[in-house]
């Protein structure tokens, strides 16, 4: 009777781990598919809690979020996660690697040293300018235009 009580109980948890193993699943499942609401019920791409806490670490202490910053930031990171998925679908191939990834994240990892390639380039731009008024300067003090076609000069010497 023991034996058979042995052999119930296995079966008993064997049927215990395979139900726990479906919600798994269906859990899973779940949090892939569900949408966070915000209070107004407006559709949000991620869990606004998992925002906000990533928000308050990065941010001073005494500062406060409102309420509309939160979903806003929320709706960005949705609009950039949608942005770079639309490069790596210029990839033609069907794996996704990191370069992949690294290269269609650039815009957003290397913003600083875009910008000061930007300022470096508008610099350079200003000098290139200043050189051509410099220049332009120089020809018109140097070199006198005659307002007269060439033509009436040919006619005075017959």
């Amino acid at each position: 009777m023991k034996n058979l009580r042995g052999i119930e109980m296995a079966e008993f948890e064997e049927n215990e781990m395979e139900n726990m193993e479906e919600e798994v699943e269906e859990t899973e499942v779940t949090e892939e598919t569900e949408e966070y609401l915000d209070e107004d019920g407006e559709k949000l791409p991620f869990a606004k809690a998992e925002v906000v806490r990533l928000m308050k670490e990065n941010l001073d202490s005494d500062k406060m979020i409102r309420e509309r910053v939160k979903v806003e930031m929320n709706k960005f990171l949705g609009d950039v996660l949608v942005n770079v998925c639309k490069q790596l679908n210029d990839y033609p191939y069907s794996t996704i690697e990191y370069e992949m990834l690294k290269e269609s994240t650039y815009p957003y990892t290397n913003i600083e040293r875009i910008n000061e390639e930007k300022i470096r380039i508008l610099k350079h731009l200003d000098a290139i300018k200043a050189d051509c008024d410099a220049l332009s300067m120089d020809v018109k003090a140097t070199l006198k235009i005659n307002d007269k076609p060439d033509n009436e000069n040919e006619d005075d010497l017959f």
